[in-house]
């Protein structure tokens, strides 16, 4: 693999230059590829990095530095040419070597390709608690909430990759005054029967009622008031209908989220910290950390100069707890509108001490606009599930290309989730976007659709041909320009998850894969398997494989399912 061929070219500037190794490896990058580029160079030698690490003095002209060093550098059994660009070194790598090597790194094993590289040598793994999807109880599951759901998996699937001990939480709103409006509705307007039949879409009748009625009637608001107050204090009816609408909600989630291929380790929630809320505006008292404005309520002070000109509630007036106080200690993916509430939940931590809270982050995500189904708003997440469900059905079934399948309405539903994943995808998770069911499910183009279209025909390639590709083979067949830009290309992968798990940004995995499937299927165009001599038939089949098991890897860090018909 990319670790082996940096290993080599590490090796000769380490003898020119007299320096380990390890100095050089973040220095060396895979070159993209690209089309329009008439050399087919495979890596570069960045002499800027080179300067930053101290490696090469920073007073001469960097120019001459490269062709100064350039001479220096010999080809090999493995570095084919060496050449200079404006600041940078490239190297060409022997074709041959080239795809032995990156096809015996691919059967070594197909679910770490690309994740035993020298590049994560110095991650740091451990725990990592990462909090996403989040709905509220009763209140609309949007396509915000989607969006959570679908960028929270992918964090915790990167992190998991890479080795990291991850604890998936979904932080359930259900506590606070909203409780106590659905609590309140529910004792006036409430339905046994009705919560029986559809829970979620009875609760969320019941939310918007009572949130009517209180437009025309005051006495609501206080009621609910109350109703949270008695349900704090420990009261059994409130506490009794809490148990009973957290107990009916989280099994319908359950069943959503698993269409999803969504897990969670740990359902907690508002509720569940209670207790530390209590002791948590303990700690504020006996720190002096707790100040009472002229409203009542208490606050935590921010400010730097210590005089409320910027601070933080805590507690309302009345004594009951707020949703900030209730959050301390999580690892939250979020909207970008709550960006200032981490901000504050963040600095109250390093204000009490808890240094640990310097490795919290927020990840803030757009908003996406337009997200309807036929029948109007969307309501809830099974209601975007079926949505593209129904629609890319529909679609394969107009499609000349459909196989026959053991499950279409499974199919359908995996494909279609992985158009969703990939629109959203796309793009940096901050910005905004407008959704369009018809670009979303184009079969064309770059989209998640393609993608399962190339994997899925990859996978009919090996089935058609069985164990032809299995066991030894000569990398001196793989010489065409398509299969060396497949495996070109692949160099980067390693580059590209570092990118991905330290930006925790998806676009990078979703352009590469994206960027993988058009060269496969050029590829696959011109390098035809049947009908070729064993040996060549062989390698082909072995590079196909390869760009297979690759695809399907970042589609399942990305949370999609791969299919292999369709």
């Amino acid at each position: 693999m990319a670790c082996f061929f940096r290993r080599s070219i590490a090796s000769q500037l380490a003898k020119v230059l007299r320096q380990s190794e390890e100095s050089f490896i973040s220095c060396i990058f895979a070159i993209p590829v690209s089309k329009k580029q008439l050399s087919y160079s495979d890596f570069r030698l960045s002499l800027s990095r080179l300067r930053e690490n101290g490696c090469i003095s920073s007073a001469e002209d960097i120019q001459m530095q490269a062709e100064g060093l350039a001479r220096q550098l010999k080809p090999d059994n493995v570095i084919e040419e060496v050449t200079v660009g404006h600041g940078v070194i490239n190297f060409k790598i022997n074709r041959s070597v080239l795809a032995q090597e990156i096809l015996k790194e691919a059967s070594n094993g197909k679910d770490s390709f690309g994740l035993r590289s020298e590049l994560f040598r110095g991650h740091k793994k451990g725990r990592t608690l990462v909090e996403f999807s989040s709905p509220n109880i009763a209140k609309k599951f949007h396509a915000g909430h989607l969006r959570s759901t679908i960028i929270g998996n992918f964090i915790a699937n990167i992190k998991e990759a890479l080795g990291n001990d991850v604890i998936r939480m979904n932080y359930l709103g259900d506590w606070g005054l909203q409780f106590g409006l659905l609590g309140t509705g529910f004792q006036r307007f409430g339905s046994e029967q009705k919560l029986k039949e559809n829970p979620l879409q009875h609760l969320f009748d019941v939310y918007v009622q009572v949130n009517r009625e209180m437009e025309r009637e005051e006495g609501i608001l206080q009621a609910a008031r109350e109703f949270f107050r008695d349900l704090e204090q420990g009261a059994e009816e409130p506490l009794s209908l809490w148990r009973l609408f957290r107990e009916i909600t989280v099994e319908e989630y359950k069943r959503v989220y698993s269409r999803l291929r969504v897990h969670f380790d740990e359902y907690s929630g508002e509720s569940f910290h209670q207790n530390q809320t209590l002791d948590l505006v303990q700690q504020l008292q006996v720190q002096g950390l707790l100040k009472t404005t002229e409203k009542g309520t208490s606050v935590v002070d921010l400010s730097p100069a210590q005089d409320m000109s910027y601070y933080c509630t805590v507690l309302r007036s009345d004594g009951t707890s707020l949703y900030i106080t209730r959050q301390i200690a999580l690892h939250h993916t979020t909207d970008k509108s709550q960006a200032d509430h981490f901000q504050q939940l963040f600095q109250i931590l390093l204000t009490m001490g808890y240094q640990w809270a310097q490795s919290c982050s927020h990840v803030p995500f757009g908003l996406v606009q337009g997200m309807k189904t036929r029948q109007g708003e969307v309501v809830f997440l099974v209601d975007v599930l079926d949505e593209v469900r129904n629609r890319m059905l529909k679609n394969m079934q107009e499609s000349m290309t459909t196989k026959d399948l053991e499950d279409p309405e499974d199919t359908a539903e995996k494909v279609g989730i992985a158009a969703l994943i990939v629109q959203d995808f796309k793009g940096p998770l901050e910005s905004d976007y407008k959704f369009d069911w018809d670009r979303v499910l184009q079969s064309q183009g770059d989209t998640g659709v393609f993608l399962q279209y190339t994997h899925s025909r990859l996978c009919s390639l090996m089935r058609m041909h069985g164990n032809e590709g299995e066991g030894p083979f000569e990398p001196r067949l793989l010489q065409e320009s398509q299969g060396t830009a497949v495996l070109r290309h692949l160099l980067r992968y390693d580059e590209i998850l570092w990118q991905t798990s330290h930006d925790l940004q998806p676009k990078y995995l979703v352009n590469f894969l994206m960027t993988l499937s058009h060269l496969v299927a050029a590829a696959l165009k011109a390098l035809p398997v049947k009908g070729s001599p064993p040996a060549l038939a062989q390698a082909r089949l072995q590079l196909f494989s390869c760009a297979c098991s690759v695809l399907a890897s970042g589609m399942r860090i990305l949370g999609i399912s791969p299919v292999e018909k369709m």
